[in-house]
């Protein structure tokens, strides 16, 4: 399945951030933030973001905990995407910093500690991911011993994988870090509490960001507790604004509100696909990082704000040099 945001731009080469901002000195916190409200766009610091927030209003963050979801073989690194409820796993074969579409039905590929058994492709149509049989029952076990955190051709070398952990991970099972998270300090989120507003928690495992151009989000496990569907319906009834911290908490919360608006406690899988003609039905406002172009995650995005405000933001953060992907800087959507 293919999707077409609105949204185009050219990004320059120089704005991939290929390293996290404490190593460019500057703290998770302080990295640069774009708010745009209406055709009112705001460059300001991510520390400052409760000046654009009420007491009353509620963030919804994802506490999915990053893997080291890579493993390098002899012939291939293994991406692990996501854990299938059946025990097999959904992986991504890649070579020289791109991914490889040559796998076959029961092709063993080389790892550490044994081999991953290819069983069928995960998509029709697409060899990009496959369903496969681990070398092992005991997957996160092995991937501590045997891992990676994935990485891109655009972060120059390889960092820990601590640094790819938002102050709300908790629940480990993303292959990639729910990065919108990543400018949140303790100190910050001590900050916001104390000004009325509110935090709440969401779940859902993030897989491979890899995806081909335009291409959709594949099915991601999440979990919903009941704790924060009441929460979400108590913050809408008093006048709140729920803002989505990332695209994977706008997917997840989405996921579990009927036609009617009403929020419903759940976990499982969702194929969820937002878009300006199935926009959100009870978010806000959305906390996300910056997504490639051609990527699916912009329609999403334009569901939140519209295809007008979304591209009047990224015409801005391509003008003012704000920096690109999971270790770049942050923008701020208000409906």
């Amino acid at each position: 399945m293919t999707v077409h945001p609105h949204t185009r731009f050219e990004l320059p080469e120089a704005l991939n951030a290929g390293e996290p901002p404490e190593a460019r000195g500057v703290s998770r916190d302080q990295v640069k933030l774009l708010v745009a409200e209406g055709s009112t766009i705001t460059h300001t610091r991510f520390d400052r973001i409760g000046d654009h927030l009420r007491a009353g209003d509620l963030l919804l963050v994802n506490t999915s905990r990053t893997m080291p979801a890579a493993v390098d073989g002899p012939k291939y690194a293994v991406h692990f995407s996501a854990a299938l409820d059946d025990g097999t796993w959904v992986v991504e074969l890649r070579r020289d910093g791109g991914p490889m579409f040559d796998g076959s039905v029961g092709e063993r590929v080389d790892v550490p500690e044994g081999a991953v058994t290819l069983l069928a492709p995960y998509q029709s149509g697409s060899n990009r991911l496959w369903i496969a049989k681990p070398p092992t029952d005991d997957v996160l076990g092995y991937l501590q011993r045997n891992g990676r955190p994935i990485t891109y051709n655009y972060v120059g070398q390889r960092w820990p994988l601590a640094t790819y952990q938002t102050v709300f991970a908790r629940d480990i099972g993303s292959a990639e870090m729910p990065s919108a998270a990543r400018p949140f300090s303790f100190e910050l989120v001590s900050q916001l509490a104390a000004r009325g507003v509110l935090i709440a928690p969401i779940l859902l495992h993030c897989g491979v960001s890899s995806l081909e151009s335009y291409e959709a989000p594949p099915a991601e496990r999440y979990d919903v507790p009941a704790h924060t569907a009441r929460l979400v319906s108590w913050v809408r009834a008093n006048g709140g604004r729920v803002i989505a911290v990332g695209t994977t908490a706008v997917r997840a919360i989405e996921s579990v509100v009927d036609g009617d608006g009403v929020v419903s406690p759940s976990r499982g899988w969702t194929e969820l696909v937002l878009s300006p003609e199935r926009p959100p039905r009870v978010v806000d406002g959305l906390i996300t990082g910056w997504h490639a172009p051609e990527a699916s995650h912009l329609l999403l995005l334009e569901s939140v704000a519209g295809p007008g405000q979304v591209q009047a933001a990224y015409d801005a953060a391509v003008t003012n040099n704000y920096l690109w992907h999971e270790f770049g800087d942050s923008c701020l959507l208000l409906r």
